[in-house]
């Protein structure tokens, strides 16, 4: 069985191919919380890849967001993304 943070990782890699990425669960910090109600994680996410290249922030925000699209919102309640090219580091 995998956990939501694997599949998490999963996706991403197989959508981007990133040079690093990490996913920090920060959903204990959200508990009692409306989103945290039905058990839909809170993740902060620091991911860097060439497929970047070339894209603003919100496109990069975006890219994310459709790689996750089949978690979101049942299993992500809210994500924060920082996604950087490998030049940008």
């Amino acid at each position: 069985m995998t956990t939501r943070a694997e599949q998490i990782e999963r996706l991403l890699t197989e959508a981007f191919s990133p040079e690093s990425m990490q996913l920090v669960d920060e959903s204990h910090k959200h508990a009692g919380h409306a989103g945290a109600k039905g058990g839909a994680g809170h993740y902060d996410l620091t991911i860097v890849s060439a497929q970047f290249a070339g894209q603003n922030t919100i496109a990069r925000h975006r890219l994310v967001y459709a790689a996750l699209e089949s978690m979101m919102p049942v299993e992500i309640h809210a994500l924060s993304i920082k996604a950087f090219t490998p030049n940008e580091i």
